[in-house]
């Protein structure tokens, strides 16, 4: 499986690194819209610019897609999908019907194969949650992410004029969780089951007042969360903010009868989110380069795709082993 890696950033090296896991796929190369003399990958693999991509068409089985959601996304994977298989992780929840839309369009037109918002969430966690709807009818869904990093909304405050990083942390509401475990079923707002905490560095002379406006009223992101903003020096952001965490709970609890109530849940706890996200995202990979030989075109999800797909083990060895 040839891969190609478009964007270089924290998923970009993710995915490099998720290579090295899997003897199945190899890295053709790293495509950045910088300078490629002045990026130097984890493992050496070559780099070019990012429009000399087409010229690597019929080279790479499947281009997975690094940009961030807010901006790169909804037109990168639009346009990549006429020249070749792509994945992406697009993580506007809001949005993703309309994204889907468009890559299809592309996909079936050129025909080609993509497979869009892989990852955890979306992506295992959607899977999460569909299982779990399937095993319980009549219940309710919750979704808990962090105390982490989103990559996502960290890149959507550093596209603000005056920004010049930023992270962006999301924080679980505890007694939320805990009420959910207990199997209460509560009503509960998108306010009252998540904070999120910014830590910014500013532009000289940025105007701050402004930039905290900007991030509090950002639809699909902060505004219908209680959100701080916290600015920091660059010092201070590389001394304690570098880690990348996360992870978040997926949780359903409902009735099978008037007598007997359940809790279903799906939980992870990560190091580093881009190094996980580029591992899911490779696998699938793998699930559009088999329905691609299948001439299987249009644009899937994780619910579109065979769990055996993701798998690099065969049939005969997932039932012998993990069945």
């Amino acid at each position: 499986m040839r891969i190609g890696i478009y964007g270089y950033g924290n998923l970009g090296r993710g995915v490099e690194k998720a290579l090295a896991k899997n003897p199945d796929a190899e890295l053709v190369g790293v495509f950045t819209r910088r300078n490629p003399e002045t990026v130097k990958t984890v493992t050496g693999a070559p780099v070019y610019a990012a429009e000399r991509a087409t010229e690597f068409e019929g080279q790479i089985d499947v281009m997975i897609l690094c940009g961030g959601s807010a901006t790169d996304l909804p037109e990168m994977t639009p346009q990549m999908v006429r020249h070749f298989n792509v994945v992406d992780s697009f993580d506007t929840h809001a949005r993703i019907p309309e994204h889907f839309q468009k890559v299809d369009e592309e996909a079936l037109r050129t025909a080609h194969t993509a497979l869009i918002s892989g990852g955890w969430d979306p992506g295992l966690f959607s899977l999460a949650r569909l299982y779990m709807n399937i095993a319980l009818p009549d219940g309710r869904d919750y979704t808990f992410w962090g105390r982490g990093v989103s990559q996502g909304h960290s890149d959507a405050i550093r596209r603000i004029p005056g920004v010049r990083d930023a992270r962006q942390y999301t924080v679980p509401i505890a007694e939320a969780v805990e009420r959910v475990r207990a199997g209460e079923m509560p009503e509960l707002s998108t306010r009252e089951k998540h904070l999120r905490e910014c830590y910014v560095v500013a532009e000289e002379g940025a105007d701050r007042d402004e930039i905290e406006k900007t991030i509090k009223e950002m639809p699909n992101y902060f505004a219908d969360y209680d959100t701080t903003v916290t600015f920091i020096t660059e010092e201070e952001l590389k001394r304690n903010h570098s880690a990348l965490p996360h992870g978040g709970q997926v949780i359903r609890s409902g009735k099978t009868s008037e007598a007997n109530g359940h809790v279903m849940e799906f939980s992870l706890k990560l190091d580093s989110n881009p190094e996980f996200t580029g591992s899911v995202l490779l696998a699938c990979a793998r699930a559009v380069a088999k329905n691609y030989a299948r001439e299987n075109y249009g644009c899937m999800t994780l619910f579109d795709v065979a769990p055996a797909d993701l798998s690099p083990l065969s049939s005969e060895e997932l039932r012998a082993h993990m069945l």
